[in-house]
C-alpha cells in the first residue's frame, strides 16, 4: 500500500549543523498493517512520518502510495489521503472553535465547498453518534469551545477527526506522550478500537516499548535513519522488552541510550 525506497534526508547540508536524519530508508507497508515504530532519539522516526506526510521532501529515493508516486506531491494534496495525530494535543484542533465545528472541518476534508448551511441536523446527529464511541460525554457538548477540553479529551477528539473520513494511512506521532499514564491508556484503547473498527492502515511512533509490543500486528525498530528490525505476527506476540533491547544491541552494535524508552 505504501512503499518507501532508498529515501534519504539531510538537514543543513554542507554546514557545521549538518544532520543526516534518514539514509537508505526502505519500508513496505501492506494494506491493513498496524505498525508500531520505536527507536532512540534522532533515529529518524518523526522525520519518516514527515516525509510521508509531505512536510519534508526527500533528497533522494521515492515514496509510492497505492502505486502513485507521491515523493514530491505537496503536503496539502496528501491531506485528503492521510490522517495524522501529533504529540501535542493542541496541534490537531482549533481551540477557539466548537467541537462540532472542528468535526465539520475534518468531515469536509478533500470535498468541494458550497454555499449551503454549515452543519445540517443530520450531520450534527452523525457527530453526536461518533462522539458517543469515545465515552467522554462530548456528545452533549457539541458547541463547547475545544480550548476548554482537557488534553486527553482534545487528543481523543483529534483522533476522531483524523479518522472521520477514512484515510488511506493514519500517522500517529507519539500521540500519547504528553498525557498522564491513565489518560494515555484511555487514548490508546480508543486508538485500537478505531483502527480495528475501520481496518485502518496505521503507523504509530512510540517511546513506550510495552505499548509497541502490545499494539499492532507489526513492529519496526529504527536506528540512524534506517529500519534495523522488522517483526510481525506470532513472533511479535512473543516479544518482551528485554528481547527488544537485545535485538537493538545486536542490530546496532551498541546499547540503548534512550532513558525515556528504558523507563517506559
Amino acid at each position: 500500500m505504501l512503499k518507501i525506497e532508498q529515501v534519504g534526508k539531510t538537514f543543513n547540508a554542507g554546514t557545521i549543523n549538518e544532520k543526516v536524519a534518514v539514509k537508505g530508508l526502505d519500508l513496505t507497508i501492506n494494506d491493513g498493517d498496524f505498525i508500531t515504530v520505536i527507536g532512540g532519539n534522532g533515529a529518524g522516526k518523526s522525520t519518516m512520518l514527515n516525509l510521508i506526510a509531505g512536510v519534508y521532501i526527500p533528497d533522494e529515493g521515492s515514496i509510492r502510495l497505492d502505486d502513485t508516486d507521491i515523493t514530491r506531491m505537496p503536503e496539502y494534496r496528501r491531506a485528503a489521503l492521510l490522517g495524522r495525530v501529533f504529540q501535542d494535543p493542541m496541534m490537531g484542533t482549533a481551540g477557539d472553535m466548537g467541537i462540532e465545528e472542528n468535526l465539520a472541518m475534518a468531515y469536509r476534508r478533500g470535498r468541494r465547498r458550497g454555499l449551503g448551511w454549515g452543519i445540517t441536523n443530520a450531520e450534527r446527529e452523525f457527530y453526536r453518534e461518533r462522539l458517543k464511541t469515545l465515552d467522554l460525554g462530548l456528545e452533549d457538548r457539541l458547541t463547547s469551545k475545544v480550548r476548554l477540553l482537557s488534553g486527553g479529551q482534545r487528543q481523543a477528539l483529534t483522533l476522531l477527526m483524523a479518522t472521520l473520513q477514512k484515510p488511506r494511512l493514519l500517522l500517529l506521532d507519539e500521540h500519547t506522550a504528553a498525557l498522564d499514564p491513565k489518560t494515555a491508556h484511555k487514548v490508546l484503547g480508543l486508538t485500537q478500537q478505531i483502527v480495528s473498527e475501520h481496518n485502518l492502515t496505521t503507523l504509530m511512533v512510540t517511546h513506550n516499548m510495552k505499548d509497541a509490543i502490545h499494539y499492532g500486528n507489526r513492529l519496526i525498530m529504527m536506528h540512524e535513519g534506517r529500519v534495523i528490525y522488522d517483526i510481525s505476527g506470532e513472533e511479535k506476540k512473543k516479544l518482551d522488552v528485554q528481547d527488544l533491547l537485545e535485538k537493538f544491541e545486536q542490530a546496532s552494535g551498541g546499547e540503548f541510550a534512550n532513558d525515556r524508552m528504558l523507563l517506559a
